[in-house]
């Protein structure tokens, strides 16, 4: 994590905590004086109902956007994987058109790194050149004209290959358009708020004021990771290409 990452989510935590104590002190005021032993029964449990409900809707949120967030990191091993299998495919095939293929897969996936890569946060659309790249090598494997078994194996390969990468490609534009709905951000904020209101019947000791900072801190973290794994292309939560770049670092980078 990088230092700004850092300093953004503990910002995040520091608001979240100002607002806890702005509305504790709100509701403290208004109705500080005037509780019975009911009164401090009811909040207390309402301050355990909403807590957990809210827990339960930033737990289900945050794994899905983790799972999200892990999907793509794995669909791009995939796709590399792809790419690598084709480079080396088209050598064992034994075809004159070996040097192109593979000269044109090396920039493919060049133009991820260096432009896709960023298109996708600031657009979320994938370039057109990086689709003729790949169309590219599609059709020259189409147009390979098998002699052997093991050319007909090595031909169907690729072209199943060229295929997965345009449908990878294809998940991580849609992927790119993915937000977080506002219902989610209006029933998280309106949990903070309905967990604030009820701490009213506890005097604010330093312990009180402690343990309110605990739990708006805490929960600011958790919205600002939620927000950070929500879009994996743009920071604070980008995904790099690593997959991609290592590629690069091999028989690839050479081309």
């Amino acid at each position: 994590m990088h230092l700004h990452e850092l300093a953004m989510g503990i910002g995040i935590a520091l608001i979240n905590i100002v607002a806890v104590y702005v509305i504790y002190g709100i509701t403290r005021a208004i109705w500080g004086g005037r509780q019975t032993t009911e009164t401090k029964d009811l909040a207390g449990s309402i301050i355990f109902r909403v807590a957990s409900l809210q827990g339960l809707i930033l737990a289900l949120v945050f794994a899905q956007e983790l799972q999200n967030y892990s999907e793509i990191r794995a669909d791009l091993v995939t796709e590399a994987t792809a790419v690598a299998d084709v480079f080396n495919d088209i050598r064992r095939y034994d075809t004159p058109e070996m040097q192109q293929v593979q000269t044109t897969l090396a920039t493919y996936v060049r133009h991820v790194i260096n432009h896709e890569w960023e298109a996708l946060s600031k657009t979320g659309k994938l370039s057109g050149q990086g689709w003729q790249y790949r169309e590219e090598v599609y059709q020259t494997a189409l147009d390979l004209d098998p002699q052997t078994p093991r050319q007909t194996d090595l031909r169907a390969h690729m072209i199943q290959a060229t295929q997965k990468i345009a449908e990878l490609r294809q998940k991580r534009e849609n992927s790119a358009v993915h937000a977080l709905s506002g219902l989610f951000w209006f029933a998280a904020i309106t949990g903070v708020i309905c967990v604030a209101v009820p701490y009213f019947i506890y005097p604010p000791t330093p312990l009180h004021l402690a343990l309110l900072s605990l739990y708006g801190g805490y929960t600011g973290v958790i919205m600002y990771v939620i927000y950070a794994f929500s879009d994996p292309f743009s920071q604070p939560g980008a995904l790099p290409p690593t997959a991609f770049t290592q590629l690069l670092l091999g028989e690839m980078g050479q081309y």
